[in-house]
């Protein structure tokens, strides 16, 4: 909650011709609920370990069991915090007024949430480590992070397919996409209007392929959730 006020006041009242900082507060939406869900996620499974391999081991019940239980059991908090959060950074901050868009940026968070879930639960499944769990969560997450289209706009060929791998960077460009529309203007200094179709940051991500976003979302929100069982199924 406090991270929540904390954000609308730095980005307290902003509009569409300070598009750069609306472009960030929406980034900082992917951001943020993809680091808080994947370190969560990742602590799950290694911090159960001792008692799972007890619990397993003497019949109590079956793998799959547990693993739909304990995913299941984490979704309420998991997606009340974002919900909160979205709520009142979103108006506080100034973006687009209009109930259909909010709908439709709550639920790009809680998606990402979800993804992010999934991941953390992957990683967290294949090393059942804690130390080394974290590790790799944050070196993932930093990758994402560089790799989501906010920073570095036109990422060298050899190396950029790692943005289509990033979830954030689907959040990101959905988030923008609902957030504006190809035949929107916004000011651009000394009483001009541009086109927000060629303001840099939006530019390189497009607004189109909408639902292949969504579409990749979901692969990846089916994908680790499907890795992290069968990791835990190898043990």
């Amino acid at each position: 909650m406090s991270v929540s006020i904390l954000s609308g006041l730095l980005w307290w009242k902003s509009n569409p011709s300070n598009i750069q900082d609306q472009v960030g507060l929406l980034f900082f939406f992917s951001i943020f609920w993809g680091f808080f869900p994947l370190f969560n996620a990742t602590l799950a499974f290694p911090l159960e370990r001792p008692m799972l391999t007890k619990e397993m081991s003497s019949g109590m019940y079956r793998l799959s069991s547990y693993f739909f239980a304990r995913t299941a059991g984490d979704l309420p908090m998991e997606l009340v915090l974002p919900t909160i959060f979205v709520t009142v950074t979103y108006w506080m901050g100034g973006l687009r007024p209009s109930m259909v868009t909010f709908a439709l940026t709550l639920l790009i968070v809680l998606f990402n949430v979800l993804v992010s879930q999934g991941l953390g639960l992957a990683l967290g499944a294949i090393l059942m480590d804690v130390k080394q769990g974290t590790t790799l969560a944050s070196v993932t997450m930093l990758v994402f992070l560089l790799a989501g289209g906010y920073y570095i706009q036109q990422i060298p060929r050899f190396i950029a397919w790692l943005k289509y791998i990033s979830f954030s960077h689907y959040c990101y460009k959905l988030l923008v996409g609902v957030q504006y529309s190809k035949n929107e203007f916004y000011e651009c200094g000394n009483g001009a209007h541009c086109r927000v179709l060629d303001f840099p940051s939006i530019k390189s991500l497009g607004l189109d392929d909408k639902w292949w976003d969504v579409a990749a979302l979901g692969v990846m929100l089916i994908g680790y959730r499907a890795l992290a069982y069968i990791s835990l199924r190898l043990r």
